[in-house]
């Protein structure tokens, strides 16, 4: 059965089955929530941005990332494991529901997909990426 979330918050980075071009629900991976979408409330749709913690020290256009060592404390309060950068490329509009978004580990929010927020010294850093990704 598929259950809706609460209303999430743009800048939320949340815990995502972030779909890819083999697996509808490969491993679940942190994304950011740029939008919420709520015309179906209280079924709210959000636009998510692609997480990794791999090859985090390449950037390419249209991403950003978030350094435990350089970004101290965008790091805490994003509540990241691992260095992760964000690619604003790899867009994708899906349900806020429990088919493409789950609890993480250690429930940093309690049982919500919810693993931290955005800081505010990281915004510059999502605006160039988002310009940059849409040349």
């Amino acid at each position: 059965m598929v259950r809706w979330w609460p209303e999430p918050t743009a800048g939320d980075i949340v815990w995502c089955h972030f779909p890819d071009q083999i697996n509808p629900r490969p491993k679940p991976r942190p994304a950011l929530i740029l939008s919420v979408f709520d015309n179906g409330a209280p079924e709210f749709e959000v636009q998510v941005a692609y997480g990794t913690g791999q090859k985090t020290r390449t950037l390419y256009k249209g991403e950003f990332a978030i350094y435990r060592q350089l970004n101290a404390a965008a790091y805490e309060a994003a509540n990241l494991s691992f260095d992760t950068k964000f690619n604003l490329k790899q867009l994708i509009d899906l349900p806020f529901s429990t088919e493409w978004f789950s609890v993480p580990p250690a429930a940093p929010s309690g049982q919500i997909p919810k693993l931290g927020v955005l800081h505010p010294s990281m915004v510059r850093a999502v605006e160039a990426a988002y310009k940059a990704s849409q040349n």
